[in-house]
């Protein structure tokens, strides 16, 4: 026999007998089924759920990163999603594993620490599938699974350890225009979701699933039905495809078991197409989590005409006025207000609202209802252009604020200085299609004359209700959802030069920032493994940032290409 095949066989026989060492144990391995208990009181290292906490803070206590180190912080590993479009979701992250979304349904397992990748789960869309808005804001976690509402109206229940499918529910038919591209929202044995697709007239509601078996607990619609209080609010059968969708994860109180929801605007966009105050479109709605009932609402504006969603969540919070503590829920709306409502468990109280950017709209609120009288001139309709501001974007879009309990402040990602107009076309409804009521020839968005800067990063005092400090961005809007740490910090992207910064929470001086990919429009968090303090955020532009970057382009007020691509950025103090 050739010595080299006898050495080769000798080999051979000596590896097969060799004892074979097993894997090191990953953080799949030890997997913390996430419990009601956690969720309403979440570790320090974690981030369970869209924004830490059920109050909707958007607020991580780590310290290790703060005020005086964090200009020493350096990126430790990244993740290519291989997607475009825009990657909206916070890296969600429970001892060590970190689940994130990116568009078109996918949900991603990383190992926290090291970037590597665990499983991917992808779903088979629907060819026919239209994506008026690809993206996906977030997975919820209860139990050992993991939580993802999809483009063609599913809800997906997956192993959090495997990626395998445990379940999955048909929410609506997305033929008919529905979509869900939210974060479910876990509570008392339930998953809930929304309903995206205002813009093809669907009739809105909110959904819920037991979270073991994914059978249906309860469905409320957000416009009210024949017999219903508010149903006289809605002309005609105009109800039937009003719109008033819920596309971003609500806030729950576990006191009360009510979660509060933004709804959005009617359908179509002219309100001379549906006469009426139109309840509970543009609106907070507390629903009963165990029965779905509807407890309590408020409209923040009425008969809307300007495309301002006011989905995002109000803050639970407790602030002080005049010697008393108010129960409150806070909101920086979309059209350009800052809300301040008191809640209980059958009622929400108007308290007060002001402007935080420049709003030509409203002529004054009703002190006792918060109910605006609106400057007709600057209402459009059905052949009638009327200019308007904030633009249809508003002063705030969706992307969320943020809350420091340290500071008492509330910090907003704001656009000041862009105004739009609209004008209306008589529209037909038919299933599918768009339903605005409105040519996308006239759509319009304008710079206010004299403009410095668009973008903005507020702070607010919720107890004076006054602006503390503002940080400006000259040529960018701010598409940036915000954090806020208990070392000090506040960390937002959203600018179109694709930076991701820190600044100081007391007096907003930017103390770090480096660049990315692509535009941030993800949501950032902090968390910690093996003792080390991570932030980490999704980069990945598209969608209504990047129209609204289209617009600016038009107008030549951006120049900047922003590249598209989806990457996870982890952070922690060099070393």
């Amino acid at each position: 026999m050739d010595k080299r095949m006898l050495a080769r066989g000798i080999a051979a026989v000596a590896l097969m007998a060799a004892p074979v060492t097993a894997p090191a144990a990953g953080p799949l391995d030890s997997y913390a089924p996430v419990t009601q208990e956690r969720l309403e009181k979440p570790e320090d290292a974690n981030w369970l759920q869209y924004r830490r906490t059920y109050d909707s803070w958007g607020y991580s206590p780590l310290s290790q990163v703060n005020a005086g180190n964090v200009k020493d912080m350096v990126p430790v590993w990244s993740f290519s999603t291989g997607v475009n479009e825009g990657h909206q979701s916070p890296p969600v992250v429970n001892n060590g594993v970190m689940f994130i979304t990116t568009p078109q349904a996918q949900v991603i397992a990383l190992d926290a620490k090291t970037g590597d990748l665990l499983w991917r789960y992808k779903r088979e869309l629907p060819e026919d599938l239209t994506q008026l808005h690809p993206t996906n804001r977030g997975v919820a976690l209860l139990g050992d699974k993991v939580y993802v509402g999809t483009v063609d109206a599913f809800i997906v229940a997956l192993d959090a350890k495997t990626g395998k499918v445990v379940w999955e529910q048909p929410v609506e038919d997305y033929q008919a225009g529905y979509y869900i591209t939210m974060a479910p929202l876990a509570a008392k044995g339930k998953v809930m979701v929304g309903m995206s697709g205002g813009e093809f007239g669907i009739r809105g509601f909110l959904a819920a699933y037991d979270a073991e078996t994914g059978e249906p607990a309860w469905k409320t619609s957000t416009i009210p039905g024949p017999g219903e209080p508010g149903h006289e609010t809605w002309a005609g059968e105009t109800w039937k495809t009003g719109g008033a969708p819920v596309w971003i994860t609500g806030s729950y109180d576990p006191a009360t078991g009510l979660s509060y929801w933004g709804t959005g605007n009617a359908a179509p966009w002219m309100a001379d197409q549906r006469a009426g105050d139109n309840k509970w479109a543009n609106s907070v709605v507390a629903i009963d989590v165990e029965t779905g009932k509807m407890k309590s609402a408020h409209q923040y504006h009425w008969n809307e005409a300007w495309d301002w969603d006011e989905v995002a969540a109000p803050i639970l919070v407790d602030v002080q006025r005049d010697g008393r503590t108010y129960k409150s829920l806070v909101h920086a709306g979309r059209n350009g207000y800052l809300w301040t409502l008191e809640r209980s468990g059958d009622e929400i109280k108007f308290i007060d609202a002001k402007p935080f950017v420049r709003q030509n709209v409203f002529k004054s609120l009703d002190p006792k209802t918060g109910r605006p009288t609106y400057d007709e001139t600057k209402v459009p309709g059905t052949g009638k252009r009327a200019d308007f501001c904030p633009s249809l974007w508003g002063g705030k879009d969706w992307p969320p604020v943020a809350y420091n309990p340290q500071t008492r402040l509330m910090y907003i990602p704001a656009n000041e200085n862009l105004c739009g107009y609209l004008e209306g076309r008589q529209t037909e409804y038919e299933p599918g299609q768009l339903y605005i009521g409105v040519a996308i020839s006239d759509i319009g968005m304008t710079v206010h004359p004299g403009a410095d800067h668009i973008g903005e990063l507020q702070a607010w005092n919720l107890d004076t209700g006054e602006k503390v400090w503002t940080q400006k961005f000259e040529k960018s809007q701010n598409w940036g959802p915000v954090l806020t740490t208990g070392g000090g910090l506040v960390f937002m992207g959203g600018t179109n030069d694709r930076y991701f910064r820190a600044f100081d929470a007391k007096t907003g001086d930017k103390l770090w920032e480096t660049r990315t990919n692509s535009g941030v429009t993800g949501v950032p968090v902090s968390y910690e493994v093996d003792g080390v303090q991570y932030v980490a955020v999704q980069s990945g532009w598209g969608v209504d940032a990047q129209r609204k970057q289209e617009k600016l382009a038009q107008l030549g007020y951006a120049t900047l290409d922003v590249p598209q691509g989806g990457v996870v950025w982890v952070y922690a103090l060099r070393k």
